[in-house]
């Protein structure tokens, strides 16, 4: 059963940051993608009113399914029933039941590269086979129709991410379109990782549901509804035997999402003035970051069009990006990932910002970050 994975090393580097942290030292956070906020007010409110007054239990909210069907209608314009979404602990296990409810040992998976580092080592622990697809600049960092028509033979399935970890790009509707049709003529499963959805500074972001009704869905509260602690996520999948597998599945491995979540998620949902604000930060910090990245010879990024990431090429200072960052920490307090994890060929000379933090840090770390990059350049310019 044993499958040989790699180590997610941002995990690593934050485990350094957080023991620096103990020893004095000051550091921003910026290596995971996580919202600095907490919980909306609501949902707050309503943890505390339910641990005042209920045991709680093993439970999956009737309530928070049809609100989160509701939220499909209202922002795709698709009918979603309510059975259909699986509640789980965060959008990981969500990934989890996707896979290992429609496909069998063996089977290939296409994913982008880079892209996120649980896609390919989830994929290789369920006894999948990884199928990695370059997507440099040209295809701004995201798989396209053109790249699955290409592959021969088809895999039987493809993760699709739209706004994308870690480049924060999106798909284009037209070529969301187009990869569906593509998945449709050669018969590849989709499974589409909305977990960035609501956190788009170029206009609308379009879900894989209203191209490819049979796709599978994985979403979550961690990022848009700034609950990444409370565990709560969700698989919206077709009706039929995908559905009863990935019901099988969650029950026997993961039981239910957490009951006191639950209740706090079906509140977030009722905060949305208050979330948007928080993007409303977002949008200033991924403003800062792209005004000030060019000056410190950081002219190479991937366009950043939603979620909180800046995926930048440091290939003219290293071509060790683990190492790189460790660097940084140490010398600014500025904890940030390295690019090995998202991309295990090129990311070597890349490296990854996360802005979900407050303007206030985002500011102080470009003062820290901004000399020593500067001190970076002038030694590979005199080697």
């Amino acid at each position: 059963m044993r499958a040989e994975i790699e180590p997610f090393h941002a995990i690593a580097i934050s485990r350094l940051a957080h023991q620096l942290k103990m020893e004095g030292r000051s550091i921003i956070h910026m290596e995971f993608g996580q919202p600095s906020t907490g919980a909306p007010s609501k949902a707050l409110a309503k943890a505390h009113e339910i641990l005042d007054a209920e045991a709680m239990g093993y439970w999956e909210s009737p309530a928070l399914r049809a609100r989160i069907a509701e939220r499909y209608q209202a922002l795709y314009g698709v009918q979603v029933e309510p059975e259909r979404i699986v509640l789980t602990c965060g959008a990981s296990p969500a990934l989890v039941l996707a896979l290992s409810s429609v496909f069998k040992p063996g089977d290939r998976i296409a994913i982008a590269r880079p892209g996120y580092v649980a896609y390919r080592n989830t994929i290789k622990a369920l006894h999948l086979e990884p199928i990695e697809i370059a997507c440099g600049p040209e295809d701004r960092f995201q798989l396209t129709a053109r790249h699955l028509a290409a592959l021969d033979p088809a895999p039987a399935g493809v993760i699709i991410a739209s706004p994308a970890n870690p480049t924060g790009t999106i798909i284009a509707p037209d070529e969301l379109e187009a990869i569906a049709k593509v998945c449709r003529e050669r018969g590849i499963r989709v499974i589409s990782d909305e977990i960035y959805h609501g956190l788009s500074y170029a206009g609308r972001t379009p879900s894989m549901l209203e191209f490819a009704p049979d796709a599978l869905i994985v979403n979550s509260f961690s990022k848009y509804f700034s609950m990444a602690g409370w565990r709560l996520g969700w698989l919206l999948t077709p009706k039929g035997e995908d559905l009863d597998r990935a019901r099988a599945y969650v029950g026997n491995l993961f039981l239910t999402a957490p009951s006191l979540s639950q209740h706090a998620g079906l509140a977030a949902m009722d905060c949305i003035d208050e979330l948007e604000g928080h993007i409303d930060v977002y949008r200033v910090n991924r403003a800062l970051m792209l005004d000030a990245l060019p000056a410190l010879g950081l002219r190479r990024i991937a366009p950043p069009d939603g979620a909180f990431y800046i995926w930048a090429d440091i290939g003219h200072l290293t071509d060790d990006s683990l190492g790189f960052c460790t660097g940084l920490l140490h010398d600014t307090g500025v904890c940030t990932a390295p690019g090995v994890d998202f991309d295990p060929v090129e990311g070597h000379r890349f490296i990854r910002f996360s802005f979900a933090v407050s303007t206030a840090e985002v500011e102080e770390a470009l003062r820290r970050i901004t000399p020593w990059f500067a001190a970076r350049a002038a030694r590979s310019e005199n080697a």
